[in-house]
């Protein structure tokens, strides 16, 4: 018989390290340190075995990196000049990625200046050492905040303009979505993605409509995304206390800014990844608005785990606007071809409304 693995312990605070130590441990077997500055932990530190225990970029004395190598620790030391944290405990928050936008601008914030690293010689290993950590730790802190939530995907295009209908339609999908007792996520970007994150951000139909006023006079992110987003945070403080979304962008895509209406931001550097991400945990179903491209690649990305999946796995795909994905990028007509006579064609769905799409979500 195998041996039993070990409970994993996840110690991402110096809180979480002294309650496990109050609890009379002997052993770190199992923990996690992730990105904790215990150098004023020796003491307790040296009492423990180390056995099995992980330390992620997590400060600890010399006497104590001593102690934990020997006794069989695997210890991950920070990376040097890099303009993120590759062991960080959380996703990211709109404050976090757009820190100075009020002062000095887009270009000076986090997310600009990450954006700016990744387009820089990409040569050393290092570098690609530390976006693996970094896409490795934004996996691990989306599995704690997601937990069961029951989590309605919406996809579409970036390039919608806030003045665009289908973009009240969008945020109107987004809050009906969230009154239904769904978590809403997005691709994070602007545009569609933008949209749905507004309307389950804002408390009610109405603020909808006045939040929108607002936003028309900021329509795009082109030509000043410092413009587009400030319009954004005055949305925001207009309505200090909004509700909670998700938005899953990457900086692969790095000239599309983040949309500030996600309260969680889970920004990836591989694309592939987050894609894949994005999918696999909407597990309510996906609803694709009109989109180009990238769209069109999550619908099949999307409907090719539905073609492989057991009836009782599959999630619903619901196509938003009948005209466009029947004759403008006719993407539906494949789509029933290729579900015929499988269990995919009950999960399956093209409509005009956003009503309709929320009605077809699962919980």
């Amino acid at each position: 018989m195998p041996p039993r693995s070990r409970r994993t312990v996840e110690i991402e605070s110096l809180d979480d390290f002294d309650a496990q130590v109050a609890t009379g441990a002997s052993s770190m077997g199992g923990w996690r340190v992730q990105g904790v500055d215990l150098k004023a932990r020796t003491p307790q530190l040296l009492r423990l075995q180390p056995a099995n225990a992980i330390f992620l970029g997590s400060a600890v004395s010399d006497e104590a990196e001593a102690h934990l190598r020997s006794g069989g620790a695997l210890l991950f030391p920070t990376i040097p000049a890099l303009p993120f944290d590759p062991y960080r405990a959380e996703v990211y928050t709109p404050e976090e990625l757009y820190s100075g936008i009020g002062e000095s601008g887009y270009d000076e914030t986090p997310d600009a200046l990450v954006y700016g690293w990744t387009l820089e010689s990409d040569d050393d290993l290092s570098r690609h050492l530390g976006r693996a950590l970094h896409d490795h730790a934004i996996d691990d802190a989306l599995e704690e905040l997601l937990g069961d939530k029951q989590v309605a995907g919406v996809m579409g295009g970036h390039a919608w303009e806030r003045t665009d209908p289908r973009y009240a339609d969008a945020a109107r999908f987004g809050r009906a979505a969230v009154e239904r007792g769904f978590y809403v996520a997005s691709g994070g970007g602007p545009g569609a993605m933008e949209a749905a994150n507004l309307g389950a951000y804002l408390p009610a139909d109405s603020a909808i409509d006045e939040a929108l006023t607002t936003l028309a006079a900021v329509p795009t992110f082109k030509p000043s995304v410092t413009a587009w987003a400030r319009a954004a945070f005055d949305v925001r403080r207009r309505w200090p206390d909004g509700r909670d979304s998700l938005g899953i962008p990457t900086w692969f895509y790095g000239h599309e800014p983040p949309n500030v209406f996600a309260s969680s931001i889970a920004k990836y550097f591989q694309n592939s990844l987050r894609e894949d991400t994005l999918l696999r945990h909407c597990n309510a179903g996906i609803v694709f608005l009109p989109g180009a491209a990238g769209t069109v690649q999550e619908i099949f990305q999307d409907a090719c785990e539905n073609y492989y999946a057991a009836e009782h796995a599959l999630t619903p795909m619901v196509l938003v606007g009948k005209r466009y994905w029947t004759e403008e990028l006719p993407a539906w007509p494949l789509l029933e071809r290729l579900a015929a006579d499988r269990p995919m064609a009950t999960a399956l769905h093209l409509v005009d409304d956003v009503e309709d799409a929320v009605s077809l979500m699962t919980g």
